[in-house]
């Protein structure tokens, strides 16, 4: 992120804050940046913070020894924001939030942990660091992982020998103890402290190693640090098979149908198997993805949950729909996919997330199923004796796929194969450790589940429940990974982090189970005719024919919706052909549709109106064209998250009046 530093004057300390500093006694001072403007400057406890450069906020540069035991190792500095509470007088105590990856910096996430806060921070502050390697805490830029068309294991080695005697010295430990050593500077007392994905694995080892500094800590999207068979990641492929039967079980249209999800999916996997292809299909941002459909793009659709709405929507549908001759919806999802689960920003910058670091710290702290003190020619061979003992007595391990399918997804997501060029680590620095031996602090502890998180799954969130004291999981219904930020299903785990941190008590849970299912798509169809037809209401005059073309408006109505969340150039392309463009504001978003094709015959054009809130109502006013029919002018309605809830649709094509309602898609 570029600096606009020359923009900064007196005027962008936020007033709040001034007043709340000065209110309560903290020392605010000016003085002379870069010889031409004046920043103020903030004293809290021992460290001198400046006005943010990119942020309302007061940031800080703190020096630490890259390595405790050896000063010869050199330095690193640190970088972190402190936002002050708002309100007049004394804190009440220091929110501090930690971002996932590994390889993200928390400042980038910022907005989204200030609007998790902000009911909470007229009388708190929040402070975010940049995990050493991440962000402005000199992240790692390893130009082959970063910039390269996919990691490999010869990349992921090179990484390691290019970082040399460091490489070890990233671990999450070590991070744990800048930030503890940030909070001491700083004279915070206990913190309250929010992790997500991997931010709760570092907030493991933040409690293990400083338990004193800790007044509350929440996990969101739990996974613990250790444990039994952990280097297979054996709850992973459950999780999957529970995430599609579950919402199949949950919606009419795929329960009503024989056996389980996974039973409507297994014909297209088997046929995969038996005749992959080459395909081309669009991402969600619109880009043409050229790649080979075979199992293994297939695992890491259902495995890697992302985009985790579009994949549990549609992949039931997409798969019963590929079988029947139609495979445009699910290489759809696989082109989606590839682009879903890279986390390297498009320019390959390490800023916004690094490779590096994210190799770093996969290659160092958690178990491997090989041994990680050979060298890597012998641990080559470790691996695959450990190989041939998983396929004799777990074959089923990552079942309904054979252990060499999970193994082609990527590496970053498969795991077992990423590290086996890493560099050995020297003894003073053991890899694998970090789990070890963890004693967990007796503090209230919230561990947050999302039911159909197939990344962090419920099973690993009730391992890390059960390694605090008076650790308490919350299974948040029908929901993801992450559930108490911005993107989440609902705002239910925003409301019982706000709730735990007051209180110190997970009380009142019942929005938990309030989430409403995911909506299915009932079936993909190629032609409006092979729709069932939207159902008439009393008034409607359209034909039966004309009503399946309704359905198909409002489902391609559903299929943009289903895709904004995950879209980063405001503009795609639909199923079957036409465009659409995002007008995005505080108060939502607009879709504009170009001639939008979600069935072959049925060309949507117009505009999709739908509210920030998550309990907001959709508008679309749709113009509607097909071979046999005059232009269709339909006004569609419907609130989103509400259980069972219903669109509206009223309208006409020529003289016939359309009143009619149909599933919300």
């Amino acid at each position: 992120m570029k600096h606009r530093f020359a923009r900064l004057v007196r005027a962008a300390t936020p007033a709040f804050a001034m007043s709340a500093l000065l209110a309560a006694g903290l020392a605010v001072r000016y003085a002379a940046a870069d010889g031409r403007v004046e920043s103020p400057i903030m004293r809290i406890g021992t460290l001198d913070l400046h006005a943010c450069r990119d942020a309302a906020a007061y940031c800080g540069d703190f020096s630490r020894p890259f390595d405790p035991d050896d000063p010869a190792a050199g330095s690193i500095v640190i970088h972190f924001e402190f936002h002050p509470h708002s309100a007049p007088g004394k804190s009440s105590g220091t929110l501090v939030a930690t971002e996932g990856g590994p390889g993200y910096p928390a400042t980038g996430s910022r907005e989204d942990y200030l609007a998790l806060f902000k009911p909470l921070m007229p009388d708190r502050d929040v402070l975010m660091m940049d995990n050493r390697g991440t962000g402005q805490s000199g992240a790692i830029d390893c130009h082959e992982l970063q910039t390269g068309e996919k990691w490999t294991v010869e990349s992921v080695a090179a990484c390691g020998e290019s970082l040399g005697e460091r490489a070890p010295l990233y671990s999450t430990v070590y991070a744990a103890d800048d930030l503890a050593a940030i909070v001491d500077a700083l004279g915070l007392g206990k913190i309250d402290l929010y992790g997500d994905s991997y931010g709760t694995y570092f907030e493991q080892a933040f409690a293990a190693r400083h338990p004193r500094a800790l007044r509350s800590i929440v996990l969101d999207g739990a996974y613990p640090l250790s444990g039994p068979d952990y280097a297979w990641y054996p709850t992973y492929a459950g999780a999957t098979r529970d995430k599609f039967n579950l919402a199949c079980a949950r919606w009419p249209s795929c329960s009503q149908l024989p056996g389980t999800s996974l039973d409507h999916i297994r014909p297209a996997l088997e046929e995969l198997r038996r005749s992959p292809f080459s395909a081309r299909a669009y991402d969600i941002d619109g880009h043409e993805r050229r790649f080979a459909a075979d199992v293994p793009h297939l695992a890491i659709v259902m495995m890697g949950g992302a985009p985790s709405l579009t994949t549990v929507r549609e992949v039931d549908a997409a798969a019963r729909a590929f079988t029947d001759g139609d495979r445009l919806p699910l290489i759809r999802l696989m082109a989606e996919t590839i682009a879903a689960v890279d986390s390297r920003d498009p320019t390959g910058d390490p800023i916004k997330w690094s490779a590096g670091l994210a190799a770093a710290v996969l290659c160092h702290d958690p178990p491997q199923i090989f041994d990680t003190r050979l060298p890597p020619a012998e641990r080559l061979r470790d691996r695959d004796r450990a190989l041939a003992e998983r396929r004799r007595s777990a074959p089923d391990t990552y079942s309904p796929f054979t252990l060499d399918e999970y193994r082609a997804m990527p590496l970053d997501y498969s795991f077992i194969d990423e590290c086996v060029g890493w560099p050995v680590a020297p003894p003073s620095h053991p890899a694998s450790q970090v789990g070890v031996n963890a004693a967990y602090p007796d503090v209230p502890a919230l561990i947050i589940s999302g039911e159909l998180d197939s990344i962090t799954t419920m099973a690993d969130g009730a391992a890390v429940a059960a390694a605090f004291p008076h650790g308490v999981q919350v299974r948040i219904a029908n929901s993801f990974h992450v559930n108490a930020l911005p993107r989440a299903r609902s705002d239910c785990g925003a409301e019982l982090v706000r709730r735990f941190i007051t209180t110190l008590a997970a009380a009142d849970l019942s929005c938990a189970s309030q989430v409403p299912p995911v909506r299915l798509v009932p079936r993909f169809s190629v032609e409006s005719r092979d729709l069932p037809p939207a159902a008439e209401l009393p008034g409607n005059s359209a034909s039966m024919r004309q009503l399946r073309i309704v359905s198909a408006a409002v489902q391609a109505a559903g299929d943009l919706l289903a895709r904004v969340d995950a879209n980063s150039t405001d503009h795609g392309r639909g199923l079957r052909g036409g465009t659409f463009r995002l007008k995005r504001s505080g108060g939502g978003v607009r879709i504009e549709l170009r001639q939008v094709r979600w069935t072959r015959d049925v060309a949507v054009s117009g505009k999709i109106s739908r509210s920030s809130r998550r309990h907001g109502m959709v508008r679309a006013f749709l113009r509607v064209s097909s071979p046999e029919d005059p232009i269709g002018r339909l006004t569609v309605e419907w609130p989103e998250g509400v259980a069972g809830s219903e669109a509206q649709i009223r309208g006409t094509f020529g003289t016939k009046q359309v009143l009619a309602k149909t599933a919300a898609p």
